[in-house]
C-alpha cells in the first residue's frame, strides 16, 4: 500500500497544493480529525475518523486498498502528528506532501516576514510561552484545549509585558476568519476560539549585551543603597548556574545589580528582587528599567516574611539576610528541596553564621571560596592598587 501523510493547510480546502488534491483523489481511504476529513465528505472514498498514531497504523495495516491519505492539519513539519508517525510506518511506500501552515499563512495576512520569529506551541504541552515573549522580538504561538491566547495575554499582563504588540488569529482561512491587533492588556480582556494562534512583538526582549555576566558597577545607578561589585557579581551568577527558564529570589537586593545580572541570564524565567530599603527599592527599578530586564520584579519587605508566596525558586542569592540567614534559607529549601543557594558574606559573623547553617542542613560539599580584589588608582603618573575588603563567597545546595 502507498500512503501519503499530507498536510492539508488550515482545513479549508483551498489551502491544499494540488499535489495534495491529486493523492486525496487518488486514494481510497482517507484518515483524519473530523475537521479536516469535512470537505471531503462528498467523495466516494472511506473515511475514518481516527487521531492517534497507533490506531491510524492499526488502520493501515487493516486496509486492503492500493492507496491511502492520512490528513494533517497545518504542515508536516510544524507540529505535526507527522512525527509520530515515521517510525511506524516500516513496510508501507510513503509519500510526504507538506502544506500551508498557520504560521505562514497568518504572517502572510499580517505582511511580516516569520523566519526571525521564536515558535511556541501552547496546544496541548507544557509551554513558556511568556518566557519566549519576554525573551524574543517577535514569538509565534499556537494555542488551544488548557491554554487560550487571552491566557497568555493575562500572563503577560501579569509579567509586566502588558503593552507588547500581539496579533491573533482564529478560524484561519474560513469566510468567518477573525484577525485582532492590540496590545496584550487589550486582547487579554477578549475571548478567543480553540485553535487559534497569535504573533507577539516585543520591542525591549530581555537579552544580555554579551556572553557572560559583565556590566560594569559604573552601569548602575547606586545612591546610598549598597552593591555587589562586578568582579564578585560575576563570580556569584557564575555560581548559580542559572538557566534561561529559572525562577531566582535575590534577598536583600540592595540596588539590585544582582538581579539584573540574573534577569539577563534568567531572560524566560523571573527574578524576584527582595529589599525592605523604600530608597533602594526606587533605584532597583530604575536600573531594571534601563536595562530592559523587566522579568525582574522588585518584592518590598524584609525577608523571610516577604518570600511568602512567591514562585518557588530554582536558585537563590542571598546578598544580605539582616540577621536572618537560617529563616531565608529555611524557606527557601521548602519552597524547593533541590534549590541552589549563593550567599555572600564580608564580615566574619556573617561567615559563622553560613557555616552554622551549613551544619544544620547537613551540606557537606559546599563550595567555599573567598576573593580578594585590588583595583587600581592613579597617583600622578603612577598607579597603586587599592585592596578592598575580602568577600566570601558560599554556594550549596541541599541533598
Amino acid at each position: 500500500m502507498k500512503v501519503y501523510l499530507i498536510g492539508i493547510g488550515m482545513g479549508n480546502p483551498d489551502t491544499l497544493t494540488l499535489g495534495a488534491e491529486r493523492a486525496i483523489r487518488e486514494s481510497d481511504l482517507l484518515i483524519g480529525a473530523k475537521r479536516l476529513l469535512e470537505p471531503f465528505q462528498g467523495s466516494d472514498c472511506e473515511k475514518l475518523e481516527l487521531i492517534k498514531s497507533d490506531d491510524i497504523v492499526a488502520a493501515l495495516q487493516a486496509a486492503t486498498c492500493e492507496k491511502a491519505s492520512v490528513l494533517l492539519s497545518g504542515d508536516v513539519g510544524f507540529y505535526s502528528g507527522a512525527t509520530a508517525l515515521y517510525g511506524k510506518l516500516a513496510g508501507f511506500e510513503v509519500e510526504v506532501i507538506p502544506g500551508i501552515s498557520s504560521l505562514v499563512y497568518f504572517c502572510a495576512k499580517l505582511r511580516t516576514p516569520w523566519q526571525d520569529a521564536t515558535l511556541v506551541s501552547a496546544h496541548g504541552r507544557d509551554h513558556d510561552a511568556v518566557g519566549a515573549i519576554q525573551s524574543s522580538s517577535k514569538t509565534f504561538c499556537i494555542t488551544g484545549g488548557k491554554t487560550k491566547v487571552e491566557d497568555i495575554c493575562r500572563d503577560l499582563v501579569e509579567r509586566g509585558m502588558g503593552g507588547v504588540s500581539v496579533a491573533a488569529g482564529e478560524r484561519l482561512s474560513y469566510d468567518d476568519e477573525r484577525i485582532v491587533r492590540g496590545t496584550a492588556a487589550e486582547l487579554a480582556e477578549m475571548s478567543f476560539a480553540d485553535l487559534s494562534v497569535m504573533l507577539a512583538e516585543n520591542p525591549h526582549p530581555v537579552q544580555r549585551p554579551f556572553a557572560a555576566p559583565s556590566l560594569a558597577d559604573g552601569d548602575f545607578v547606586r545612591g546610598k543603597a549598597p552593591m555587589t561589585k562586578g568582579e564578585v557579581r560575576a563570580l556569584a551568577i557564575a555560581k548559580l548556574r542559572i538557566a534561561p527558564d529559572h525562577v531566582v529570589w535575590d534577598v536583600g537586593a540592595g540596588t539590585g545589580s544582582v538581579s539584573v545580572e540574573a534577569a539577563l541570564a534568567a531572560n524566560r524565567g523571573a527574578v524576584y528582587a527582595i529589599e525592605k530599603n523604600p530608597d533602594a527599592l526606587a533605584l532597583m527599578r530604575e536600573n531594571r528599567d534601563a536595562k530592559g530586564a523587566f522579568n525582574m520584579v522588585p518584592v518590598e519587605g524584609a525577608a523571610p516574611e516577604a518570600l511568602a508566596g512567591l514562585p518557588a525558586p530554582d536558585r537563590v542569592f542571598i546578598g544580605g539576610s539582616s540577621g536572618n540567614l537560617d529563616a531565608i534559607v529555611n524557606a527557601a529549601l521548602a519552597a524547593n528541596p533541590q534549590v541552589r543557594v549563593c550567599a555572600t558574606a564580608v564580615t566574619l559573623e556573617t561567615l559563622a553564621d553560613l557555616l552554622a547553617c551549613l551544619r544544620a542542613h547537613d551540606v557537606e560539599d559546599a563550595d567555599i571560596v573567598q576573593v580578594s580584589i585590588a583595583r587600581a588608582d592613579a597617583v600622578g603618573s603612577y598607579h597603586l592598587m587599592r585592596a578592598e575588603n575580602p568577600v566570601y563567597i558560599v554556594t550549596f545546595e541541599a541533598k
